[in-house]
Parts: structure tokens; C-alpha cells; sequence
């Protein structure tokens, strides 16, 4: 098997902190987005969003989504449970996880696509909708930050995969130019404390 993956992006880098959080060694076969080495036919066999990642099982067969991709080894590799393991665990860990890639996820993409130089590019950009996301995403850090208070890990007392996607998200968002703001002491507490962790540089 093995992942088409791009070391610039947010959501490969999920897949990689999980396995390496599990302890598990998967081939990655490097696909530039940026060079749309993900837009050839070929790989639209794989994956017909042409999205990164993608994991390819030994059969052929392949899983796209970095989360679907991440529960299929936490089936095949139920030890070191990042999940959750009790139906409360569960249900948080997956609240939030969706309100992460729903509420900030998708506002740090529309100014990624909107009004960075790196996308220009492409085209079609509307700067009202990027700057309306950049406001929206600034207060979403803020409800964060005031949501961790008393909490080490955004699911309970445990580092899940909540807390990997909430990492890859907001270095992104620091990247493209939204920033932890600077009063927003519990999420950077968090920050600090989940990228001292050695899977955060996988």
C-alpha cells in the first residue's frame, strides 16, 4: 500500500501525524498540488475529486479523505485509540472534528483562495469572500481559545484526532496569514503543548 501525499498541505499532514502518532510505516508517493500532479487522468482514477490524500490499498483499491483514511487504520490498528473508545469519547472526538473542518477549515480556505498570492493563479478570485472568511476564521480561534479553558486536549484529557486536525488547521490558517491571535492564551497553550509532540513533525 501506500499514500499519495504533498508535504505543503493540511490535510495529508493529518494522515501522516495519525500514523505517526500509531506508530505506523506507510510508503508516501509525493504529488505536488501546487505542480497539479493531482489533476492528470491517471490519478482521477484514484480519486475522481483529484483531492490529496489518497491511500492505495495492495488490491488497487483506493480511499480518499484524510479522515476515512485515518479510521480505516484505526480498525486495522485498534491500539493507542485516537478516536475515543467509550460512545461519549466517540461522539466528542467526532463533534470536534466537525466543528473544526466546518467552522474554521473551511473560512481559512475561502481566504487561501480568495486573496493569497500562492492562489492567484487560478483565477476567479473574489476578495469579499476571502476577507469574510479571515473574519470569520479570527473569531473561531477566539471561541476556541475560550472553549479549551481548563481542558489540555480539545476532546477531554486525551490527544485524539481532534487535536490533529485542529494543529494542522491553525498552523494553515498561521500560514496563509490568520494567526493565533495574540490574547488567545489557552489555544496557545494547546498550540505549544500538542506541537512539542514528535508526530507534529511527521
Amino acid at each position: 500500500m501506500k499514500i499519495y501525499d504533498d508535504t505543503r498541505a493540511p490535510n495529508p499532514r493529518r494522515v501522516r501525524i495519525y500514523l505517526a502518532e500509531k506508530g505506523i510505516d506507510v510508503p508516501l508517493e509525493q504529488t505536488p498540488v501546487m505542480e497539479r500532479a493531482n489533476r492528470t487522468e491517471a490519478f482521477k482514477e484514484k480519486n475522481a475529486l483529484q483531492q490529496i490524500p489518497v491511500l492505495e490499498l495492495d488490491d488497487g483499491t483506493c480511499i480518499a479523505e484524510s479522515l476515512a483514511i485515518c479510521r480505516y487504520f484505526e480498525a486495522a490498528h485498534p491500539e493507542n485509540p485516537l478516536f475515543g473508545t467509550t460512545p461519549l469519547e466517540q461522539a466528542q472526538v467526532e463533534m470536534w472534528n466537525r466543528r473544526i473542518e466546518f467552522q474554521l477549515l473551511g473560512t481559512v480556505g475561502a481566504y487561501w483562495r480568495h486573496c493569497h498570492p500562492l492562489t492567484a493563479a487560478l483565477g476567479g478570485q473574489i476578495k469579499e469572500a476571502g476577507e469574510a472568511g479571515k473574519k470569520r476564521a479570527e473569531f473561531i480561534l477566539n471561541w476556541l481559545n475560550e472553549d479549551l479553558a481548563g481542558r489540555d486536549y480539545f476532546a477531554g484529557d486525551s490527544f485524539t484526532v481532534a487535536d490533529i486536525t485542529a494543529l494542522c488547521v491553525i498552523d494553515f490558517a498561521t500560514f496563509v496569514g490568520i494567526p493565533i491571535p495574540d490574547d488567545a492564551a489557552n489555544l496557545k497553550a494547546w498550540h505549544e503543548r500538542v506541537s512539542a509532540r514528535p508526530s507534529a513533525r511527521a
